[in-house]
């Protein structure tokens, strides 16, 4: 047994344990009585925009007739998107969720009945789809196992967590392959002493995962994060923190409370974009949720959670999303 593992194992088993994990085992609900809230939760205009989206990728690509939705909390983001589909529309379309939370998608039956199929990863369901479909996520990407590096004795250094608690600096022993794809190891122009940073390697494992599955249509993801290096601007801690009870917790208080408690980070969009381009993913558009929410919706009713997703000094510019597409010719 190890004397300390990597901060990104800790985070995995706090939230994915079989027996003891947070999303697996502990999440009672996303929203105002849960942990934590969603744009999804606080306003229907997120539905709302999704669901102009999507109507608008069907008029581009109208081959494409399966939508899923990637890890859908309670299901109440797809249940406002089939609402604003319309009858007619929501019916020419065959529906998916990919949830790996038994917690999550007993709700999501109960809130969308029996018109939706589940699936337990997106290679099965993107299989299923014949590779063809619509895609969405909302701070799915957030909770991925966060590889967690700081700024020491003039080179990076991986966190890795004690059996009492306690943070361990280990030499980061990547080989220069591996560095190539973070931005944050490649082009910090001045990197501060104790800097600490998240890099996602395990989103860009997961994308590759299914990458080969996906044949033809349209992606949006929507999450907190920014560019580099503006990500952490002012942030020597990082973005690293955890939620419970709707609170705030940062610095040690992430390690108090394993598999009760929402652990997340921001995600570097910088590397995001890159990995698509990678896979050959056209990027369509980025930029801040609010522009998704004017886009998308021909008339918005606000009211003060409305207004704080759409604000661009809250959640409308602290979010981003970024629409990827494969054209319908792709062998």
């Amino acid at each position: 047994m190890p004397t300390v593992v990597p901060f990104s194992a800790f985070m995995a088993r706090a939230l994915y344990d079989p027996e003891n994990g947070y999303y697996i085992r502990r999440i009672k609900t996303v929203g105002a009585r849960g942990d934590f809230s969603t744009s999804a939760t606080l306003s229907p205009v997120f539905g709302q925009a999704t669901a102009g989206w999507l109507k608008q990728s069907a008029q581009e690509q109208p081959q494409v007739r399966h939508i899923i939705e990637i890890g859908a909390g309670t299901g109440a983001l797809m249940a406002e998107v089939r609402k604003n589909m319309g009858w007619w529309k929501r019916r020419q379309f065959h529906w998916h969720i990919v949830e790996t939370s038994p917690v999550l998608q007993k709700q999501q039956r109960e809130l969308l009945g029996q018109n939706i199929c589940w699936h337990q990863d997106l290679k099965t369901a993107l299989n299923i789809c014949e590779g063809r479909a619509f895609l969405y996520h909302n701070e799915l990407l957030d909770a991925f196992p966060a590889t967690l590096i700081q700024w020491h004795e003039n080179a990076w250094h991986e966190v890795h967590i004690g059996a009492d608690g306690r943070e361990v600096w280990l030499p980061l022993d990547w080989e220069a392959s591996e560095r190539m794809a973070f931005h944050a190891l490649q082009h910090w122009p001045t990197r501060q002493p104790k800097q600490r940073v998240e890099l996602h390697p395990s989103v860009r494992q997961w994308m590759h995962s299914w990458a080969l599955a996906w044949k033809a249509g349209t992606m949006l993801t929507v999450d907190y994060g920014d560019l580099f290096p503006a990500l952490y601007h002012r942030r020597p801690a990082g973005t690293l923190r955890a939620y419970l009870h709707q609170q705030r917790l940062e610095g040690t208080e992430i390690y108090l409370n394993p598999g009760r408690q929402d652990i997340t980070a921001d995600i570097n969009f910088s590397d995001y974009r890159a990995w698509a381009q990678e896979l050959g993913w056209q990027e369509i558009k980025f930029g801040p949720q609010s522009e998704l929410m004017q886009n998308h919706i021909k008339k918005i009713n606000t009211d003060p959670k409305t207004n704080f997703i759409l604000d661009a000094e809250g959640a409308g510019g602290a979010f981003k999303y970024v629409i990827h597409r494969i054209p319908i010719s792709r062998k």
